[in-house]
């Protein structure tokens, strides 16, 4: 089995209510009876990770429009993301999610040729980030 299956059987055996969302590079997926769960409420497409286990999942970029449906539909969940240190709430999360969006955008940006209404428009962005709007 792989490294993340295992990880998810060893948190489905510490706590089998919740979902495990698993961040695997540019994805977040479910694994297993969690992919399962999740695709028929929320009509994700099932895929095979191998031979005996399916997954289901979205893309990065759209984390908060999944975690705004996995709230409505009242599933208990927990984002399982190696890069992050120790996050307690979904809105945490985000917002560590959010400031490497932006600590990204600033490392990219080229400040010396950067005219004000970019810098003010790019500004916009980085509120409404961390408001918890939309990229």
């Amino acid at each position: 089995m792989s490294k993340l299956y295992n990880k998810y059987l060893y948190l489905k055996e510490s706590d089998s209510s919740k979902c495990y969302l698993f961040k695997v590079g540019i994805f977040y997926i479910f694994l297993d009876a969690d992919a399962r769960k999740i695709s028929e409420i929320l009509g994700l497409k099932l895929t095979n990770l191998n031979e005996s286990v399916v997954k289901c999942g979205f893309p990065s970029s759209t984390i908060s429009k999944y975690i705004n449906l996995l709230d409505a539909a009242n599933i208990s969940y927990q984002i399982v993301d190696e890069n992050l240190n120790s996050v307690t709430t979904q809105k945490e999360y985000l917002s560590n999610v959010n400031a490497t969006i932006i600590l990204d955008t600033i490392k990219k940006a080229d400040l010396n040729n950067l005219s004000p209404i970019n810098a003010f428009n790019m500004i916009c962005k980085f509120k409404n980030l961390l408001d918890g709007g939309a990229k």
